[in-house]
Formats: C-alpha cells, sequence, structure tokens
C-alpha cells in the first residue's frame, strides 16, 4: 500500500509530467512554424518521452494501491524569440523536473518507503541523461553563434540517437 504523503507527491509528478510533455509540445509547434524540421522532430519526440513518464507515474500509484489524478494543464508558453532561447528553457526545465524527482526521493526516505525509492532510480537516472543531452545542445548552439542553423537542424535527430544510444 502506498504511503499518503508518497502518493501525494507521486500525484503532484504526474502533472508536471503532463507539463513537461505540453511544453515540448508547445515548443515543437513553435520548431515546426518557423522552419526548424530537425528541432521540431526533436521536440516531438522529447513530448511523447515525457508522455511516456507521465503514463509511468500513474501506472506505479495505481498499482501500489494509490489513485492517480489527472489534473488541469497550465498552458506552457508558445513563443520564443530563437532556437538559443528554446532550448535554454529546456535545459532550465528539465534542471526543475530534477528538482521535483530529488523531492519524491526526500519524501521516500522520510517515510521509508524503499520499494518506491527504489522505482524512482529510474527518473534519477534519466534527469542525470536528459540535463547532460540538453546542456550538449546549447553548448553547440554556443559554438555556433547565430550561424550554420541549418546543419544544427538537420543534425539534431542524429545527436539524439547517438545521445540514447551511449547512454545504454
Amino acid at each position: 500500500m502506498l504511503n499518503k504523503r508518497v502518493e501525494e507527491v507521486l500525484v503532484n509528478q504526474i502533472e508536471k509530467e503532463a507539463y513537461s510533455s505540453n511544453l515540448y509540445l508547445a515548443m515543437a509547434v513553435w520548431a515546426d512554424t518557423n522552419g526548424f524540421d530537425g528541432i521540431s522532430q526533436w521536440l516531438y519526440a522529447q513530448a511523447e518521452e515525457e508522455r511516456l513518464h507521465m503514463m509511468k507515474f500513474i501506472k506505479y500509484v495505481n498499482e501500489r494501491g494509490g489513485k492517480a489524478v489527472i489534473s488541469a494543464i497550465e498552458q506552457p508558453p508558445a513563443e520564443y524569440t530563437d532556437v538559443k532561447h528554446v532550448f535554454e528553457k529546456v535545459l532550465e526545465h528539465e534542471q526543475y523536473v530534477t528538482e521535483l524527482i530529488n523531492t519524491v526521493v526526500g519524501v521516500c526516505l522520510e517515510e521509508k518507503d524503499f520499494t518506491t525509492h527504489n522505482w524512482i532510480q529510474w527518473f534519477v537516472t534519466e534527469q542525470i541523461e536528459e540535463e547532460a543531452s540538453v546542456q550538449s545542445i546549447n553548448d553547440k548552439l554556443r559554438l555556433l553563434g547565430d550561424h550554420n542553423l541549418y546543419m544544427f537542424d538537420r543534425d539534431i535527430m542524429a545527436m539524439r540517437k547517438s545521445m540514447a544510444a551511449s547512454a545504454e
């Protein structure tokens, strides 16, 4: 049976994962409508990944005797000044999600819920990878300056696949 406090923090995380998915969808739409096909594909894939994370939380809460709650989601920003701005916001958001996951870990330890603590470790590792991946993209964008965005846009999905392969 899921501890009430642990259930509450997990249900909160369901909402945050849904918001993450919507945020990346909004960013993908911005990229798509501004001619950045590769970047939009990357962001659409990221949005789907966040939706899958939300589903993992929903399933876990329900399987452990809690009840997942699907709440209203705040509308994410839809406009960005440029590609650098988008990926700066992605990094900020992933750092925020890392803080949220760390909060879940803390509650699990305080409540001595070692089962959930063990389960949440997958997300701890995932956040390390997410932040590193986005930091790498920001580093590349910094090196590019305002030039060669065409090549960056063309190659970003290959970068995603390469980073995923190295994480395995």
